[in-house]
């Protein structure tokens, strides 16, 4: 086992990763920019070093820094998290040269299915179904103009690296996609130090569902079932659950066969995120794989009853899966909140700031993750999310009453979250039918502004 892990990362995944290191007993070191050295994951790592000022260009993305910072701690390990290096191969290769462990898989594993068009490709090898799209990186408009012609309007235009929305944009004629592809290759450069893209057939209104993949270095790979990923706006994920309403046994054997077969085929190692579109028929596209762990890995987390991030550590560490994971068995049903810092009560504005209250509800099968606190100051720099709230029923209807509940019991003061609006969708008939998709948050948006206006004496705190 590792002695000292740096984690890579900053807020709450930093945080959730510390917490693992402590109860396996690894001493943990957390890096920061000069805007998060009051953020809880610096106060609670057993040592913290600063790599810089807060642009995520001059700090999380610095490889050199991290290099510096993980050599001047002595670690044996290091942590990517979720977004930031988490999917740059480069950096894992470097870790290893330095002889520093990179806890997720290999540098080799990362171009294959990291890179979206080489997964695509992977896909076909093995009989997995994808969305016609080009074949490689679309190196200008030029070539871009003639594959969206070709497939037809609309299309979508995805970065290479990354995920959580950025670098990705919806094209529906000729001027739409020379704007959105210009605009996607610069938001990609900056989220993730690589502009490439490539353009896929836009499927409209289909589901979004994930499969959970982990695999250790002795030739076990297994699924932990799948995770509702639809209810998006402009492609950043707000509310997801696990497991999906849409998906019945036999499509999730189909599906989940499918995400194994894939990782056997690159011989992955760690976990991973295989994502599909489903549309109302059960044909499922495989879109992507996320060479990381998920923001929304706790509602896997406890439906199945393990730890994804010890199991991480513990794999990178040479052993091999846990009895709970190896045999997995989904107990219940869990729904999970992104809670940002933005107003939605005026076109979702980040509100960075001062939180002067902050109360989070409680009770049976309610999990906070969160590195923010009363007094804490949200930065401008970075991803708006300062909390997830995940809770779980031994139904799905038990879960739905349990997210209502606690919304309600959520408190933020100083600044505006998007929790009112989070009440509004889970409190939607379409949500509590199960009978959602990517495009419902748009719907709600533009047909119901009269369901979701601040109540009398101004909006919900």
């Amino acid at each position: 086992m590792f002695g000292k892990v740096l984690i890579a990362n900053r807020g709450e995944i930093a945080l959730r990763v510390i917490r693992a290191c402590k109860e396996l007993g690894i001493r943990s070191v957390a890096v920061y920019s000069d805007a998060d050295v009051d953020s809880l994951h610096v106060q609670l790592a057993d040592e913290a070093i600063c790599i810089g000022p807060p642009p995520a260009s001059e700090s999380y993305l610095k490889i050199d820094r991290i290099i510096s910072a993980a050599e001047i701690a002595d670690v044996d390990a290091i942590h990517p998290g979720y977004g930031f290096l988490s999917e740059n191969a480069n950096f894992a290769e470097v870790c290893e040269s330095c002889k520093i462990k990179f806890i997720g898989p290999s540098a080799a594993a990362i171009r294959a299915m990291g890179d979206k068009n080489a997964a695509r490709q992977t896909a076909v090898k093995v009989g997995v179904p994808v969305c016609p799209g080009s074949d490689g990186v679309v190196a200008d408009e030029k070539e871009a103009l003639k594959i969206a012609q070709k497939i037809g309007y609309p299309v979508i235009i995805k970065a290479l690296a990354g995920g959580g929305g950025r670098g990705m944009r919806i094209a529906r004629n000729d001027p739409s996609l020379v704007q959105g592809f210009h605009a996607a290759r610069v938001e990609a450069e900056k989220a993730f130090g690589d502009g490439g893209v490539y353009i896929e057939k836009f499927i409209e209104n289909p589901h979004h569902i994930e499969f959970q993949i982990v695999a250790d270095s002795h030739g076990s790979v297994v699924h932990l079932g799948e995770r509702d990923c639809s209810l998006q706006r402009r492609n950043q994920k707000i509310i997801e659950e696990c497991p999906s309403p849409l998906v019945d046994e036999a499509l999730r054997r189909k599906m989940g066969r499918a995400s194994v077969k894939l990782c056997e085929e690159v011989g992955y190692e760690n976990v991973g995120t295989i994502e599909y579109l489903l549309d109302d028929g059960g044909n499922f596209y495989f879109i992507e794989m996320n060479t990381r762990i998920q923001v929304e890995h706790p509602i896997t987390e406890e439906v199945f009853g393990v730890d994804l991030v010890k199991e991480q550590i513990l794999i990178a560490s040479g052993n091999r899966l846990t009895p709970g994971v190896a045999n997995p068995r989904p107990r219940h049903h869990a729904i999970e909140c992104r809670i940002n810092a933005e107003d939605p009560y005026n076109n979702f504005q980040p509100s960075p700031g001062r939180i002067e209250l902050y109360y989070t509800p409680g009770g049976r099968g309610v999990r906070i993750d969160s590195h923010v606190y009363s007094g804490y100051t949200v930065p401008p720099y970075y991803d708006s999310m300062i909390a997830k709230l995940i809770v779980t029923g031994s139904t799905r209807a038990s879960a739905m009453n349990r997210m209502t509940r606690c919304l309600g019991e959520f408190l933020v003061k100083g600044i505006k979250t998007t929790i009112p609006f989070q009440d509004v969708l889970i409190r939607s008939a379409e949500f509590q039918r199960g009978r959602y998709h990517t495009g419902f948050v748009e719907e709600v948006l533009n047909s119901r502004l009269s369901d979701f206006s601040p109540p009398p004496g101004g909006p919900l705190l």
